[in-house]
């Protein structure tokens, strides 16, 4: 994609295009989700690292987990991608994943975070939302050729798959949740720097799909 000004007109492969104020407004709102979605990750993986034993850390876990899934459902409603069916099936996985999670949650005596962590078959369905983000991480990786979600994309399968086989030290989990929360971080804050148009993508593109046809490679 190129431009030869700041007029904001794009040529696409398809065609010119404008960026618009909603285009902008819906990549702030992609942005603030992921980075609201980051910091809830973030508060949670350090109560658990120092924590983990307090009931009620143990508690709070549960709307933290709530808003990180919320914040991620919105940055999956607002990202770009152009694959129509990669998209809605990054937003089937959020969805299977929440329900999942309230089904444990509703089922549970014990705090969500501990029915999970002490029943890693749960993952089965709970691990949907993570698969969801993982498929966040892959996408900004092909794009954008950034090392964190570089990082990320086989990190998050390994350390919840790992989890479940019981391949894991306790010692091995806690590093890999703590390295997991600040790539995260770090992903989230450099996107606040990036050029919203390289966000928005070929929006020719888009148009040309919303015909019925696939684009030319």
């Amino acid at each position: 994609m190129s431009h030869s000004s700041e007029s904001e007109v794009y040529q696409g492969q398809f065609g010119e295009y404008t960026i618009t104020e909603d285009d902008r407004r819906g990549v702030l709102i992609y942005r603030g989700s992921l980075a609201i979605a980051a910091l809830c990750f973030a508060v949670g993986t350090g109560l658990v690292l120092w924590q983990g034993d307090n009931p009620t850390v143990l508690n709070a876990l549960t709307p933290l987990y709530g808003l990180f899934w919320l914040a991620l459902g919105v940055s999956l409603f607002t990202i770009h991608i152009y694959s129509i069916i990669l998209h809605r099936l990054l937003q089937l996985f959020w969805a299977i994943g929440g329900a999942a999670s309230l089904a444990v949650g509703l089922q549970s005596p014990e705090p969500f975070a501990l029915a999970v962590y002490g029943h890693p078959l749960t993952l089965f369905g709970v691990g949907f939302t993570f698969v969801a983000l993982t498929g966040i991480y892959f996408k900004e990786a092909f794009c954008f050729n950034r090392m964190e979600t570089k990082l990320l994309t086989p990190l998050v399968p390994l350390l919840l798959l790992g989890y479940m086989g019981g391949i894991w030290s306790v010692i091995n989990q806690k590093f890999l949740l703590f390295f997991w929360a600040i790539q995260f971080g770090i992903f989230a804050i450099r996107k606040c720097f990036q050029n919203i148009p390289s966000d928005i993508g070929d929006k020719s593109v888009f148009d040309y799909l919303q015909q019925g046809r696939s684009p030319q490679a």
